[in-house]
């Protein structure tokens, strides 16, 4: 499998995916030079569809235009799920200077108003620059580590107890007022070291805050904003006075005094004062919004309340995924710093960058059916909500701890509970934060677990409780209970095993490369997905049965150990080996049982009316699986190679001619691989992609390995990994948040990039010449050559 360049485009650079001369008459001309769609001149992010539901809202944008000129905000829109993240990763190229900056720029009036009352907001942690921002960022993270965090933890769910002692007898609720904004804020308080006196001036002034700089405020409305922002800069000056005047308190503002005075250069006054206002109001309003933001998204998807009320476990994966869904933090803002490309678009040196968090977490291109609330999504983790990278927010662990709190609370004692029909959800009009003003939910409280003589036993939920941990959830608890349908022979030691839902219910939708992770008898495999994908009832994988493996691919082939009718769990579907459906030609090839991606690929092109050719090689027939559907299939487009028939795959042959619009796919052992890489050195990147059998020699062995030092730049921390853990266990153990779906170097989601350091490759994801590079490493597997590798976290 291919992995881009760091900070590559979705787009090739060059590659406008916009159609110039379809808008040959367009008005208006973006600073670039290119044409602005009707479609991007009407973008407009203060009318209520943006904010009902912002992915939505910009689904032509991610399928048409996925980096657009918006006249309207002057900002270039950005909204697809990997250009999201390559500007959120390069925070050179693309300054966060721009943050905080008043997306509706002030009038004079207002200006004389808030200097009227001293404000001076200047930079803060979300909007400074390197070097700055890391040198503050390493002296201020301690408070945000997961063994700190862990003790709020009671604290919360005493609070959540209390607070719904309050109406969990009543029936009908607006959780809004009665929960979700208190808590957050009462934490936030607790943390900082804040009196908790004046919680609702402190509510009035952060709506104030979030309008003043990311709202589209009338010229009358702006006036009174002012005024409260500025009550609210005086507010926050009072209280950080307070605080200086015996700073031996506890709580992160307290810490962040005491460092002002170890190190007035690094964190010097302005900064102090500026970050009091700033984290007054980002503290909790965060917080508070996602969690009404998750309530409203999971009662308003019955099925999936249901499942983790049924299976508590699920609740940090349901965290996630409504995070993905519904964020409270939907668009964030950069500039660019010199010219660059975006998504295929030239953006000139000065150009601000609106990116819609909100829009990538729906981008298909990345998440297998992101329109579905599915709480076993595994990679609902990989959310852009958060951000990505040095600017990624501190305070992620905190939210999770919260919204994972107040579910498990109502799993327990309000099951049952549904949200009042035909209520209206309003949001706050401004490009960036989202959570309802209001959130009714009713219930019977005779039906409350508490009342019933006979209450069920919550051991499900105590067990999760008593295991609380801080930051993403582990994935080994995000799986699903599937039954196996069939077993059917796919030729000598093959077998095609067939999944439906206990229930009869629709399994999740997938696309072509896509795999799951088989979960029995103490195995946890993973295996492309080949069925039919219209069939959503059904999922379908072909096990090659090896007698000298270690044993997975045995238990499920065998029907003593895995007979039909069992039950076992399934991880996914996901998918790391994605087909590009913009090119003009398809070459696929496979060997063995690498057939089973291909036939997927495959199916999905002949369904769009793609050329494409499908190369499969194998030692004789009768091992060769798939084969009577691929000749049903597509017999005019397959060329079989039978060794045992004298055939055999001519791969500079088959390749000869590729251009640089072509794409092509395999699948296959190492030797294949090899050679295509091989053969493809002078091809553009982005033309070949593959996908490895397995992590053959990733493994670790304590015994061969030595101890090395990572150094996280970006976190000031020095990481020892000991021979006996991966540098992937050792940065979890750390608190850092790397994710992983193999573990065996084979998917490239937990690649991190490197600064400095000789690197021991032990993957199947990068090619020669990235690995040559040494700019990245995938941390699951691979280690340091020497005593030391500095990475960029």
């Amino acid at each position: 499998m291919t992995l881009p360049p760091l900070s590559t485009p979705s787009t090739p650079a060059g590659r406008c995916p916009v159609d110039h001369h379809a808008l040959a008459g367009a008005a208006v001309l973006a600073p670039n030079g290119c044409p602005v769609s009707a479609r991007a001149a009407a973008f407009n992010p203060f009318e209520p569809a943006y904010m009902q539901a912002p992915g939505d809202y910009l689904r032509w944008a991610r399928e048409e235009e996925p980096v657009f000129w918006s006249p309207e905000l002057g900002y270039w829109v950005v909204t697809r799920y990997e250009d999201v993240k390559a500007v959120f990763r390069d925070n050179i190229l693309f300054s966060p200077s721009v943050a905080l900056e008043k997306i509706t720029p002030a009038s004079p009036g207002v200006m004389q108003i808030l200097q009227g009352y001293g404000f001076a907001m200047n930079r803060t942690m979300v909007n400074e620059d390197e070097p700055d921002h890391m040198a503050r960022r390493r002296l201020l993270m301690d408070a945000f580590l997961p063994e700190r965090l862990i003790t709020l933890e009671p604290m919360v769910r005493q609070l959540a107890r209390q607070t719904m002692d309050r109406f969990v007898d009543q029936g009908r609720a607006d959780l809004v007022a009665e929960m979700f904004y208190e808590i957050p804020l009462t934490i936030a308080l607790k943390f900082l070291g804040v009196p908790d006196e004046g919680a609702e001036q402190l509510r009035q002034f952060a709506v104030a805050h979030t309008l003043n700089t990311w709202g589209r405020p009338t010229p009358a409305e702006q006036i009174e904003i002012a005024h409260n922002v500025g009550r609210f800069w005086q507010t926050a000056q009072h209280i950080l006075d307070t605080m200086r005047a015996q700073p031996d308190g506890e709580g992160w503002m307290y810490e962040t005094i005491r460092q002002h005075i170890a190190h007035p250069d690094v964190v010097p006054e302005s900064y102090l004062r500026s970050m009091m206002m700033a984290i007054l109001a980002a503290a909790h309003e965060t917080t508070s919004n996602a969690t009404a933001n998750a309530f409203l998204t999971l009662l308003s998807h019955r099925k999936a309340w249901d499942d983790i009320c049924a299976n508590p476990a699920l609740i940090p994966n349901a965290v996630e995924e409504c995070l993905r869904v519904a964020g409270s933090i939907i668009a964030w803002r950069r500039v660019a710093t010199a010219d660059a490309v975006v998504g295929g678009i030239h953006l000139p040196k000065g150009s601000k960058l609106l990116l819609v968090q909100a829009s990538a977490n729906f981008d298909p291109r990345h998440f297998e059916n992101p329109d579905e609330v599915d709480v076993y999504r595994e990679s609902a983790v990989e959310h852009m909500t958060f951000g990505y990278g040095a600017h990624q927010c501190m305070g992620k662990n905190i939210g999770r701890l919260q919204m994972r709190v107040f579910i498990e609370e109502f799993v327990r004692r309000l099951p049952h509970m549904r949200l009042v029909e035909g209520q209206h959800i309003d949001y706050l009009s401004n490009t960036s934060f989202r959570g309802p003003s209001e959130l009714w939910v009713e219930w019977d409280p005779a039906r409350n677990p508490e009342r019933l003589a006979s209450t069920p036993p919550a051991t499900a939920l105590a067990a999760a409780s008593a295991t609380f941990t801080i930051g993403p959830p582990a994935k080994e608890g995000i799986t699903r209970t599937v039954v196996l349908h069939a077993r059917e022979p796919e030729g000598d030691g093959q077998w095609r095993l067939v999944f439906a839902s206990p229930d009869g219910a629709a399994l999740p939708a997938w696309s072509a490369g896509a795999h799951v992770d088989l979960v029995a008898g103490g195995y946890r495999r993973k295996y492309s997905l080949c069925g039919r994908p219209e069939d959503r009832h059904t999922l379908q994988v072909v096990v090659q049965r090896e007698a000298a493996g270690r044993g997975g691919s045995r238990h499920f082939c065998d029907a003593l150990a895995l007979p039909v009718g069992s039950t076992l769990q399934l991880a996914g579907p996901k998918n790391m080996f994605r087909l590009d459906e913009t090119a003009q030609r398809y070459v696929l090839m496979a060997a063995g049982i690498g057939i089973t991606p291909m036939l997927a690929m495959a199916d999905r092109l002949k369904a769009l009316g793609k050329p494409y050719t499908l190369h499969y090689a194998g030692r004789a027939r009768a091992q060769m699986a798939l084969l009577a559907r691929l000749q049903q299939d597509h017999a005019a487009h397959l060329h079989l190679y039978v060794k045992a028939e004298g055939q055999r795959m001519d791969l500079p042959a088959v390749v000869a001619g590729i251009s640089p619009q072509d794409r092509v796919y395999a699948c296959g052992p190492n030797r294949l691989i090899d050679e295509l890489e091989s053969l493809a050195t002078t091809w553009p990147e982005g033309v070949l992609h593959y996908e490895h059998f397995s992590g053959e020699g990733a493994a670790l062995d304590p015994t061969r390995e030595h101890a090395f030092v990572a150094e996280l730049r970006d976190s000031n921390l020095q990481v020892q990994v000991p021979p006996d853990r991966t540098l992937l266990q050792a940065l979890q153990a750390a608190g850092v948040d790397v994710p992983c779906d193999c573990n065996e170097g084979l998917c490239g989601t937990c690649e991190v990039a490197v600064l400095d350091g000789a690197i021991d490759h032990r993957d199947k994801v990068l090619t020669h010449s990235e690995r040559a590079a040494g700019k990245r490493m995938l941390a699951c597997c691979s280690r340091a050559a020497g005593g030391r590798v500095v990475l960029a976290l």
